[in-house]
């Protein structure tokens, strides 16, 4: 799709815009389904990159206390507690710059093989592959894996210097190789600009496949990182992004991810009505605040929201594509 086709969704008139979102959601998904995700920081703390907005970083003054890589058992246990509270998907974060073939990465793949014998969908956050180590985790029973693009490749460079935009792309194509489903998005919030959201969306778009998940996050800003002052963004700013993410990439998955904590439930109905049909639940999101499980369950009886259960949209499986 042509950036200039995205620009004109993007600038419609916002209950258009919504409208146009809706019916686009209700021809390639099943309205009213919502994936619930869960997610879990399995090592925490001490990373090396400098992302603007991270409190995990290093060489950042923030509360995130670092802690070592969890064991096999924690987390199963709570992959466990994550199922019984209706979550589909398990997605486990490390916060290190890259994979390192090592015996953490062993620990991390026998993680994979726990999760994914427990009939859920399992997804990891680990920074950048190579060819090799995405390969072992797809062999693992790795679902999905996520690397978010963040913003535009115009604007990357404003908010991360430690790796360049094109590392992201070359993990993002060792996944798709890989035959693991690619989960990538971004973070608005962040000082961009509409031709950067904009941006960021045709790059996405323009992948030999696109993303089957695209988390939308919104900046939680954290004391000590280089972005705690930024203002928070206005509401229409993201139900705006929802909607256009939803038209552009009509068969992903779009993800309600970070700052869902400051919206109302009101709120979160016009973003699933514009296309949003999969949360992160759990009151954690790695190191920011995220509603309960107990709220969301009574949100969704509210809004007459189902869950969806695990590989229902598999892109793999001809037979499970909902239209």
């Amino acid at each position: 799709m042509e950036k200039s086709i995205i620009a004109e969704i993007y600038h419609r008139p916002l209950l258009q815009l919504v409208l146009d979102a809706a019916r686009v959601h209700s021809q390639h998904h099943t309205t009213g389904e919502v994936q619930i995700s869960s997610l879990l920081s399995i090592k925490t703390g001490g990373c090396p990159e400098d992302c603007a907005y991270c409190p995990q970083a290093a060489r950042y003054q923030t509360d995130v206390k670092v802690q070592k890589l969890m064991q096999v058992d924690d987390v199963l246990e709570a992959a466990k507690n994550a199922q019984s509270n209706g979550a589909s998907r398990f997605c486990m974060g490390a916060a290190w710059r890259e994979v390192r073939s090592n015996s953490d990465f062993d620990r991390v793949l026998n993680m994979v093989k726990g999760v994914n014998s427990m009939g859920m969908e399992v997804c990891c956050t680990l920074g950048m592959l190579n060819s090799e180590q995405a390969q072992k985790l797809a062999d693992a029973g790795l679902y999905a894996y996520n690397h978010n693009i963040d913003t535009s490749e115009e604007n990357y460079k404003e908010i991360i210097s430690t790796r360049s935009f094109d590392d992201r792309l070359t993990t993002l194509e060792h996944v798709r190789k890989a035959g693991i489903t690619m989960c990538s998005g971004g973070i608005i919030g962040l000082g961009e600009t509409p031709e950067d959201r904009i941006a960021m969306l045709h790059t996405l778009a323009s992948m030999p496949v696109p993303p089957h998940s695209v988390p939308i996050n919104t900046l939680v800003a954290v004391e000590g990182t280089p972005m705690e002052h930024m203002q928070k963004l206005p509401f229409d700013e993201l139900v705006r992004m929802i909607a256009t993410t939803r038209i552009v990439l009509p068969t992903s998955d779009v993800r309600l991810s970070a700052g869902r904590m400051d919206l109302s439930v009101a709120e979160q109905a016009l973003c699933f009505l514009a296309g949003a049909n999969s949360i992160f639940a759990g009151d954690q999101l790695l190191t920011t605040p995220n509603p309960e499980f107990d709220a969301d369950k009574a949100m969704f009886a509210t809004l007459g929201l189902s869950p969806r259960a695990a590989f229902a949209n598999d892109p793999r499986v001809p037979s499970a594509a909902q239209v």
